[in-house]
């Protein structure tokens, strides 16, 4: 069985895999979770959170090898913790995103006066708001939340990402055809 430390070549990791999954799975998840525990905790995460972000990461792993162009440069702990940071980061970012939203909810801008406040359905919100559920979540997921067309494809079950395109420009037309009638001046 290949070393978890030492750099090996993924036709090792697959070998691995096909005699024994189960316990070369342990053995990985056994070697790797001290690591990614210490980086979630010092990143204000829990074990918890530390539990998921490696199971998902051996997950990547583990489909990554069974592919047979995959090219393993790394060791196996390197390589999962790369995979575990980058999505504790997003996590992060989709986190401050939240708690961003949360607050500005709670606490309005001070520079807003209440005498001044639009009248309800002005505000841009409103307008995604009656677009329906789905070009709702196309838009916010691409526009906010910066997701990549494949990941909104994916989420959607689109065919192809040419799809989930083609999707996003008919509701950001019904969205500008909804504010056409509009002045600049509701939104500022």
């Amino acid at each position: 069985m290949p070393t978890i430390l030492s750099p090996v070549m993924a036709t090792n990791w697959r070998l691995a895999f096909k005699t024994d999954r189960e316990k070369t799975l342990a053995q990985i998840y056994a070697r790797a979770y001290p690591m990614v525990l210490h980086y979630v905790k010092q990143h204000n995460g829990q074990p918890e959170d530390a539990q998921d972000l490696l199971q998902e990461a051996i997950i990547v792993f583990y489909e990554k090898v069974m592919q047979e162009e995959f090219r393993l440069t790394a060791s196996v702990t390197t390589y999962l913790m790369a995979i575990c940071k980058n999505h504790w980061r997003q996590e992060l970012e989709k986190q401050q995103r939240r708690k961003k939203i949360t607050l500005e909810e709670i606490n309005p801008p001070d520079e807003v006066n209440p005498a001044e406040t639009k009248a309800a359905g002005t505000d841009l919100i409103y307008f995604v708001e009656q677009l329906g559920d789905k070009c709702r979540n196309i838009l916010i997921s691409f526009y906010y939340f910066g997701q990549s067309l494949t990941a909104i494809a994916e989420k959607n079950r689109y065919r192809s990402v040419r799809s989930a395109t083609v999707q996003k420009f008919k509701c950001l037309e019904r969205l500008r055809k909804s504010l056409s009638g509009l002045s600049g001046d509701y939104f500022r």
